[in-house]
Order: C-alpha cells, then sequence, then structure tokens
C-alpha cells in the first residue's frame, strides 16, 4: 500500500478511457489507460500526429514495465532502469507478444518509462500502464502550465493541475540494439547513457 493521495475522479476518468492531462516529472502530459481498447485513438486526435509515431507508456515501476517487454528484457535495459528510474529516460525494448495494448507505430516495440512523481506511479499502480504523450502538437513546445497546455491541445476533459512545469521531455533509448543508442536527448544527457 502507499500513502500517495489520488483523486478517485481521475482513477474514474482512466478506466472508463478518459483522457487527463497531467503533470509528470518533466512536462504536461495527455494519458489514457492502455487497458482500455481503443482509447490511445483519442491521443493521435489530440496531438494532430500519425500513428507511425508510437506513444509512450508510463508505469509503476520496472516490475511492470517488463510485464509490457518481450522475455528477456535487455541487460542493458534493466540497468539504465535501476540507475535512473524513477526518472526522465524512456526505454525502448521489443514488445511482449501477448501484450494488446494500442500506442501506435509497427507495434514490435513499446517505450515504458517510470517517472518520478509518486502521484503517476500511483495512478499507474491502480489503474495499469499508462499510454502517455507531451501535452502539445506534434513537433510545438510542450506549455510549462496545465491551462495553457488543455489550450494548445484542445483538450476539455479532466486537467489535473500541478503547478508550473518547465522540464524537458524524457531522454529515450534504444535498447533492442546494441550497443543501445539514444533516440532523443531530453531530460537526462545522452554522455553517459550508452557506452
Amino acid at each position: 500500500m502507499t500513502d500517495v493521495p489520488v483523486r478517485g475522479d481521475v482513477v474514474a476518468a482512466l478506466r472508463a478511457g478518459a483522457v487527463v492531462l497531467l503533470p509528470t516529472d518533466t512536462v504536461y502530459g495527455l494519458a489514457v489507460a492502455t487497458a482500455v481498447p481503443s482509447a490511445v485513438a483519442q491521443l493521435f486526435g489530440l496531438k494532430e500526429r500519425g500513428r507511425d509515431v508510437p506513444i509512450a507508456v508510463l508505469v509503476a515501476d520496472a516490475a511492470q514495465a517488463w510485464e509490457l517487454a518481450a522475455a528477456p528484457v535487455p541487460g542493458a535495459a534493466s540497468r539504465l532502469a535501476a540507475t535512473w528510474w524513477p526518472g526522465p529516460l524512456t526505454l525502448v525494448v521489443a514488445r511482449a507478444p501477448g501484450w494488446g495494448g494500442d500506442i501506435g507505430g509497427r507495434g514490435d516495440t513499446v517505450g515504458v518509462r517510470c517517472p518520478d512523481d509518486a502521484m503517476v506511479r500511483e495512478l499507474c499502480r491502480q489503474v495499469g500502464p499508462l499510454a502517455t504523450t507531451s501535452a502539445n502538437r506534434h513537433g510545438e513546445p510542450t506549455p510549462a502550465t496545465a491551462a495553457e497546455a488543455a489550450v494548445a491541445v484542445g483538450h476539455s476533459g479532466l486537467v489535473v493541475d500541478g503547478g508550473r512545469l518547465a522540464g524537458a521531455p524524457s531522454t529515450v533509448v534504444d535498447c533492442t540494439v546494441s550497443p543501445p543508442r539514444v533516440l532523443r536527448e531530453g531530460a537526462l544527457p545522452a554522455a553517459g547513457l550508452v557506452a
């Protein structure tokens, strides 16, 4: 059990397949429960981006992340997760054949991240993994406040205001190749992440 407060309306909205705008440890994000079929389609519409660009998945911890990954999990992914999670690092791994989450892309990989935000991790414990993308139009900067983010993407649903967030997006590392390679440098500098 945890003593992290989580709003019941947020849990209910996510379980019902609604999009929730919420703060993460980096920027504001648009989140849906991956367990709800077709919920992710709403994110692509709000972002105005094609389904060829997959949406990352936030998780409560490494154990939940590896449930979405094909076994065996690459040693590099396990080491990076042990060092940098919770934190602003997204790891791309081969997707578990039995996981049916619709996150776009080709369907053979999944980008997973355990955020350094106790509320979001607790939501993932209660609702399951959350497909989450930054609350901005594709290719534009993410606004620093919840109200600005909602306006930027035309989101009229539930908003969780976490104050001003001026963080950078997560750094993304592809662990499906050896050695792993940085796909996007973000809050964590690429130097030292991969050798």
